[in-house]
């Protein structure tokens, strides 16, 4: 039967650039989304790291303390001294009194260490050169607020909404993938789109739903990796992958696999991953130390100069 689209391999060459060049633009943006992840929402407990309890500082909030002193013990610990964030958070438990303010060096030290960035030049950051918005920080933290959650919802809901479109209609050439499997990959991100954004406001009410947060967020970039992949693979190594590679034989153990040869055969392949991936979570262990150990202090101190 006759294919009703042109297969992703025998597309012409500048298509195939064209959708090469929008895929590793986004696939670079998206990694460097992550990354802006682990710097904003990785920090709010404190620790390099995506956690549970990151998510639930940054939506529902820490509600022993307030703003302020969730951010000084957060993303912004590194940016003073250890006596000086203290002065601070009990400046802050004290009252947050605007005398205490001046006699204390309270406002010598925001001077000396926030104003830099939080002033009237910055947008989307409190301007600290003005004692009232310093006062704000000093309530309860309740996390990501009702207006802001508003804003970055319809944000992303646009915006990833139209990433998606363009890597689904790419994908949707794919030949490889049979039709169900497909939809699924495609319908996939729109759902966890859905379910993230539903997460926030869920997680806001409640800290349970910040599980679901992680699970939306997987979702897509598991959606995402597997359409980008075989994507690529089949516009550049389509013959050396899926014909004469290990698509062909995957597709032979598939087609054959009541034989005994071929179970035993799958069984080591499974043996072998799972030896892999042991591997490489013992070398993503050393990996993680040597990085909150020596990489992300050199980093901080670069940031400081």
């Amino acid at each position: 039967m006759t294919s009703k689209y042109t297969p992703l391999k025998d597309h012409d060459t500048p298509i195939k650039v064209l959708f090469t060049g929008y895929l590793c633009t986004v696939g670079v943006g998206y990694m460097f989304a992550l990354i802006q992840i682990l710097f904003t929402h990785g920090m709010a407990d404190g620790k390099f790291g995506l956690s549970v309890d990151d998510i639930v500082y940054s939506y529902y909030g820490n509600r022993s303390g307030t703003v302020l002193e969730q951010k000084l013990n957060g993303s912004m610990k590194e940016n003073a001294p250890e006596q000086e964030r203290f002065d601070i958070m009990q400046w802050a438990r004290d009252g947050a009194d605007l005398d205490d303010y001046k006699d204390n060096g309270i406002e010598k030290i925001i001077e000396s260490r926030c104003v830099m960035c939080h002033n009237s030049a910055a947008s989307g950051i409190p301007d600290l050169t003005k004692f009232e918005t310093l006062k704000e920080l000093t309530k309860q933290d309740e996390g990501a607020t009702f207006a802001s959650l508003t804003r970055v919802s319809h944000i992303h809901l646009f915006g990833i909404s139209f990433i998606f479109m363009f890597i689904g209609l790419i994908f949707s050439f794919a030949e490889t993938t049979p039709v169900k499997f497909k939809c699924i990959a495609i319908g996939m991100p729109y759902a966890f789109l859905m379910a993230d954004i539903l997460s926030w406001w869920l997680t806001k009410i409640h800290p349970m739903f910040a599980w679901l947060v992680i699970l939306a967020g997987t979702g897509m970039a598991a959606s995402f990796i597997y359409m980008w992949v075989i994507s690529i693979l089949e516009m550049w190594l389509f013959k050396p992958v899926f014909v004469s590679g290990l698509g062909m034989h995957y597709l032979q153990w598939r087609d054959s696999l009541k034989s005994e040869k071929n179970k035993a055969r799958l069984d080591r392949t499974v043996d072998i991953l799972i030896e892999l991936i042991d591997t490489l979570s013992r070398v993503a262990s050393v990996a993680k130390e040597k990085w909150s150990s020596t990489v992300w202090p050199f980093l901080q101190s670069l940031r400081k100069k």
